[in-house]
């Protein structure tokens, strides 16, 4: 079952190098086009899969049309949208943060039924996305130069963006072993389980939408993210260590601190370096998802070799180190601070987290 995960985040992370490469000669819309296609065809096959192996590999198809959708839709939300890239962002990370929280309730309900449909419903809702994006996005102007399958590798020289991407690659550990390891640790009926990460996604979706900028406003954006990021360390650890009860309590709780590094995160990463967006997403995504290919892989393998309570603590520490790269490298996420410092810090300084 983690193989499922990993095959398909390993390949969204490789593929991130294809993206720009692809979306700056076709064009953003036909970009989007492909990976549903692609999502569509492989979404489908999945569903007609008749072992493991097979499912494994037609997700590994799936993850390829992931990266062309997921590295593509920011930046093209951002060129669409009224209002500037911070209402963008707003706005992408809020139709995320709902469907994580609906799609395991969809899933739930499916999956009682045939554990093919989940599958199935996939295909078909990115089929309408498909046909929606067909009816509604204009082509977005190309960019003056194509990119170059290298030029993602390039823009993480940045310090900035290289720090960003460092530390959302041990966020991204941490984020994973909760969406990808707690259900079996859970071991609750489909229903169940949906009706937890229904309550994990909500939470997602208020603090990365409502929250989130308040809290930046008030106190900066690495004073937020690197208190984030320590507080969803010691939830993971209450996770690891609590009773079933406690370990609900705290998987639901873990969307709050998720929600409010995601939208920290993907502006730091858009924001922080003069790379084209597409470039910068590109580069930052490369780092960050061979995490998620790495935690529903490893944290297993970590309950084998010890216990229930590890995965948990080497996921907490990683949150710890995503944290601290925050921290010793502020200095190069200045930038993004700056201009979203605290309304009460004078005009010569910042938070005192990105002092």
């Amino acid at each position: 079952m983690s193989l499922l995960f990993t095959s398909y985040f390993l390949i969204t992370a490789v593929a991130m190098l294809v993206t720009g490469f692809v979306s700056s000669r076709i064009g953003g819309k036909k970009t989007l086009l492909a990976g549903l296609a692609l999502v569509v065809v492989f979404a489908a096959l999945a569903g007609t899969s008749n072992s493991v192996g097979e499912l494994v590999g037609f997700r590994a198809g799936w993850g390829l049309g992931n990266a062309l959708f997921v590295s593509t839709a920011l930046a093209v939300i951002v060129g669409a949208a009224a209002g500037g890239s911070a209402a963008a962002i707003l706005l992408y990370e809020s139709a995320l943060g709902l469907g994580m929280a609906c799609g395991p309730l969809l899933g739930a309900v499916l999956g009682d039924m045939k554990w093919r449909y989940p599958f199935f419903g996939t295909a078909a809702l990115m089929a309408i996305g498909f046909v929606a994006i067909t009816a509604f996005l204009k082509e977005q102007p190309r960019p003056a130069r194509r990119t170059s399958l290298l030029d993602p590798i390039r823009a993480l020289g940045h310090g900035g963006l290289a720090s960003a991407a460092a530390s959302a690659f041990f966020y991204n550990y941490a984020f994973f072993t909760v969406l990808a390891f707690t259900p079996f640790v859970l071991n609750m009926s489909p229903y169940r389980s949906g009706g937890v990460f229904f309550a994990w996604g909500v939470l997602l979706a208020v603090f990365s939408v409502l929250v989130a900028p308040r809290l930046q406003e008030r106190f900066g954006s690495l004073k937020v993210l690197g208190g984030s990021l320590v507080l969803l360390a010691a939830d993971l650890l209450v996770l690891g260590y609590g009773g079933h009860t406690t370990a609900v309590a705290a998987t639901i709780a873990s969307g709050a601190f998720i929600g409010l590094n995601n939208t920290v995160y993907t502006e730091l990463a858009l924001g922080v370096s003069d790379a084209p967006r597409p470039v910068a997403s590109a580069g930052y995504n490369f780092v960050r998802w061979f995490a998620a290919a790495a935690a529903p892989y490893f944290a297993p393998k970590i309950e084998e070799w010890s216990d229930i309570h590890v995965p948990f603590v080497v996921a907490a520490v990683a949150a710890v180190l995503g944290a601290a790269i925050v921290w010793v490298r502020r200095a190069s996420l200045v930038h993004e601070a700056v201009e979203l410092q605290p309304a009460h810090a004078t005009e010569d300084g910042v938070s005192a987290f990105a002092d």
